[in-house]
C-alpha cells in the first residue's frame, strides 16, 4: 500500500502530462477498494475536477464492495445530478448494478423505484445483469410481485436469474417456494446451493439446511459461511464453532470476514476466548486488513470474554470505526464494572465528532446502574432527547427502573412506570420485582409479580417469588401451587467454560461430563474449605420441601459451582477461570466465588446474562451491589 500512496501523491500533486489522469484514479480507486481503503479512493477522486462515467464506476463499485452502501447511493445521485457523466443515456450496467445492490442491500424501496425509473430512461431494462439486479432489488425491497413479474417478462434466463428468483423467494420468506425452484432448475451452481442453505437457516429450518449443505456436490467459503451463520444466527453457537473447526481441517478453505464474524460472534455468546485469541492472531499472521466489521466483532469478542484490555487494544488497532465500535467499547467498559471508563470514553466519542445511537445509552445507563450512580443515569436518560433526538425505548425505561430499584428508590421506579409513553413489558415490571426482593417490600412486591402474571401466565421468576412471600406468610397451599407452576416452565441455569480449545457445557446436578467423579470430588474439597473460611450456604433459596443437608447438596451442584470446579481440575494454577452463565448468578453462587477466589488463589472471571463479575482475592469487581 506504500507504493499505492505515492503514485496517489505523485497523482494529486504532480500530475504527469502523458498520463490520462482518469485512466490513472480508475486503477487506483480499483485498488483501494480491493483493500478496503475508502477513505484514500475518496481522496482519489475528489483529485479530479470533472470525474468521467468511469471514475464514477470505480467509486460506485469500491464503495459498494465494501458494504458502504450509502455512499454508493449518494454518489450516484451526485453523478445523475452532475448529468449522468455526460447524460443519462450514458450511464452503463456498472453504474446500475452498483447502485442496485446498493438499494437492495439497504432496503430503500423509494431509492430503488427511482434507480427503475433511470434504468428504463436509459433503456438498460432488457439488459441481463440490470434485469437481474433488478429482480434482486424488488425482492429484498419487499416488492414480490414487481420482481416475479420482471422474472416472467424475461426473454432470457440465465443461472443468476434463477438464483435470483430463489433468493427472493427466500428473503420474503417463501422458502418452500424457494425449494420447488431450486429443485426444477435444470443447473445449479454454488449460489444456488448456498442461497437455499441460507433460506433455511433464516427460517430456523437448521436441520434441512444442514441436509443441503452435506449433499452439495461441492463447497467454497461461500456455503461454509451460509451454514456457519445460520447456526450462530440461531444460537447454535457450539456447532458453528465446530462446523469452523471442520471447515479448516477439512476443505482447505481460507476463512475471509464474513466467516470470522460469525465466528466471533459465537465465541462471544459461548465465553470461547482462546478461539478468539486465535482468530485475532490469525488475522495478524494473515496480514489481512482489520475491517470495520471484522474490528468490531473482535473488540465485542474480547469485551463479552472479560478481556476489556484487549478489546480497547483492538479499538485503538482500528483505522475506521463507526457509532458501533464506540458502544461495544462503552457496553463493554459498563459490563466489567469501569463505569467511570465508560464515561470517559462516551465524552471521547463525543469529542471525535460521532454522536452516540440507543445502544450507547444503554451502555451508559447500564454502567450507572451497576455503580449506583442513580443521578448520573437519569441525567444520560434525558439527554437521549434533550440533546440528541434519540427516542428513549422501553429497554431505556427498564434500565432506569432497574437503577433505581437496585437503589432501593422504589416508590421513583414504580412512578417511572406509571409515566412510561408504551406499555410497560415484563423486563420493566421485573426489575423492579427485584427491587422489592432486595428490599424485602413484599406488598409491593406481591402486587408487581400480578402484573408480570397478567402479561405472562408462565413467568417462573414471579412463581417462586410469590412461593416465597406465600411460604413466609403460612400460606402453604399457595406456595406449594406456585412451585408446582414453575417446575415445567423454569429455563435451566447452564454454564461454560472453555479448556483446551473445546467449550463444556454444564447443568445443575449436570453428572454427563467425562471428568464427572474427579468435578465432585473437587466439590467437596471446596465445600470443607470454604466453610473453615467461614462460608454459610443460602439454604433459604432453595424451595424445595426438604433438609438442611439435601439443600446445601443441592447449592453445591448449581451449574457455575461445576464449572469453576472443572476448570480447576483442568487448568494450571495460577491460570484465570472463566465461566459464561444463561442466568443470573445466585446470590450463594456469587458468595462462594469470592471465597473460592482467595481459597485457591486465582481470579474467577464470572459473566451473567447481566455483566461480569472479576472475583479475586475474596473480593468481587462489583462491590457486591448487582
Amino acid at each position: 500500500m506504500r507504493h499505492l500512496y505515492q503514485i496517489q501523491a505523485q497523482l494529486i500533486t504532480f500530475p504527469v502530462p502523458s498520463l490520462n489522469p482518469s485512466i490513472v484514479a480508475v486503477k487506483l480507486i480499483g485498488v483501494c477498494g480491493d483493500n478496503a481503503n475508502l477513505r484514500h479512493a475518496v481522496r482519489v477522486f475528489g483529485s479530479l475536477p470533472e470525474p468521467n462515467l468511469y471514475v464514477y464506476n470505480a467509486i460506485l463499485k469500491a464503495f459498494s464492495q465494501n458494504n458502504d452502501y450509502v455512499r454508493t447511493v449518494e454518489y450516484f445521485n451526485r453523478l445523475v445530478a452532475a448529468g449522468g457523466g455526460g447524460g443519462s443515456a450514458e450511464l452503463d450496467e456498472y453504474t446500475l448494478t452498483s447502485v442496485l445492490k446498493a438499494c437492495a442491500a439497504l432496503a430503500a424501496g423509494l431509492e430503488g423505484l427511482k434507480v427503475h425509473a433511470v434504468v428504463v430512461k436509459c433503456g438498460h431494462e432488457m439488459n441481463l445483469f440490470v434485469r437481474n439486479s433488478l429482480i434482486d432489488m424488488h425482492f429484498k425491497v419487499g416488492n414480490f410481485w414487481i420482481g416475479e413479474k420482471l422474472f416472467d417478462e424475461m426473454p432470457v434466463r440465465d443461472i443468476v436469474s434463477w438464483n435470483t428468483l430463489v433468493s427472493g423467494c427466500c428473503v420474503g420468506g417463501y422458502v418452500d417456494e424457494a425449494r420447488r425452484v431450486f429443485d426444477g432448475m435444470v443447473e445449479k451452481n454454488l449460489v444456488s446451493w448456498s442461497t437455499m442453505v441460507s433460506g433455511y437457516a433464516k427460517m430456523g429450518r437448521l436441520g434441512e439446511a444442514r441436509q443441503l449443505f452435506d449433499e452439495m456436490p461441492e463447497k467454497n467459503v461461500v456455503c461454509w459461511n451460509a451454514m456457519i451463520a445460520g447456526y450462530s444466527q440461531n444460537e447454535r453457537y457450539g456447532d458453528a464453532i465446530s462446523l469452523f473447526r471442520r471447515m479448516q481441517q477439512v476443505s482447505g478453505l481460507r476463512p475471509n470476514d464474513v466467516t470470522l464474524v460469525s465466528i466471533l460472534a459465537s465465541c462471544s455468546h459461548l465465553g470461547a476466548l482462546d478461539l478468539g485469541r486465535w482468530i485475532d492472531k490469525f488475522i495478524t499472521r494473515s496480514r489481512m486488513s482489520l475491517s470495520l466489521f471484522v474490528g468490531n466483532a473482535l473488540a465485542d469478542m474480547y469485551a463479552k470474554c472479560g478481556c476489556i484490555v484487549e478489546a480497547r487494544r483492538v479499538f485503538d488497532k482500528m483505522l475506521d470505526k463507526d457509532v458501533i465500535s464506540w458502544s461495544i467499547i462503552i457496553c463493554g467498559l459498563a459490563m466489567n464494572g469501569h463505569a467511570d471508563e465508560a464515561f470517559g470514553c462516551f465524552q471521547e466519542m463525543l469529542n471525535h465528532q460521532m454522536n452516540p445511537s440507543e445502544t450507547t445509552f444503554m451502555g451508559l445507563l447500564a454502567a450507572c446502574t451497576h455503580a449506583g450512580l442513580v443521578d448520573l443515569g437519569l441525567k444520560y436518560f434525558n439527554m437521549m432527547a434533550e440533546k440528541f433526538t434519540i427516542t428513549p425505548k422501553v429497554e431505556h425505561y427498564g434500565c432506569v427502573v432497574d437503577m433505581l430499584s437496585r437503589a432501593g428508590r422504589l416508590n421513583e421506579a414504580e412512578e417511572r412506570i406509571s409515566s412510561m409513553p408504551m406499555q410497560p413489558n415484563v423486563v420493566v415490571w421485573g426489575a423492579l420485582l427485584g427491587g422489592c426482593q432486595i428490599y424485602k417490600d413484599a406488598d409491593r412486591g406481591e402486587r408487581v409479580a400480578h402484573h408480570i402474571l397478567e402479561l405472562d401466565p408462565h413467568h417462573s421468576g414471579s412463581l417462586i417469588y410469590l412461593a416465597g412471600i406465600y411460604a413466609s406468610t403460612g400460606r402453604l397451599k399457595d406456595a406449594a401451587d406456585c412451585r408446582l407452576r414453575t417446575r415445567a416452565l423454569r429455563t435451566p441455569g447452564c454454564s461454560w467454560i472453555e479448556v483446551d480449545n473445546t467449550v463444556h457445557e454444564f447443568f445443575m446436578g449436570d453428572k454427563m461430563h467425562p471428568r464427572t467423579e474427579q468435578i465432585y470430588a473437587m466439590i467437596r474439597e471446596l465445600r470443607q474449605k470454604m466453610q473453615r473460611a467461614g462460608y454459610k450456604p443460602k439454604t433459604d433459596m432453595v424451595m424445595h420441601n426438604i433438609d438442611e443437608e439435601e439443600k446445601e447438596d443441592a447449592l453445591s451442584m448449581h451449574s457455575e459451582k461445576l464449572a469453576i470446579a472443572f476448570g480447576l481440575i483442568s487448568t494450571p494454577e495460577g491460570t484465570v477461570i472463566r465461566v459464561v452463565k444463561n442466568l443470573r448468578v445466585c446470590k450463594d453462587c456469587h458468595d462462594a466465588a469470592k471465597i473460592i477466589s482467595k481459597i485457591v488463589g486465582r481470579e474467577i472471571v464470572l459473566r451473567d446474562r447481566s455483566r461480569f463479575h472479576h472475583f479475586k482475592d475474596g473480593k468481587c469487581s462489583c462491590n457486591d451491589y448487582w
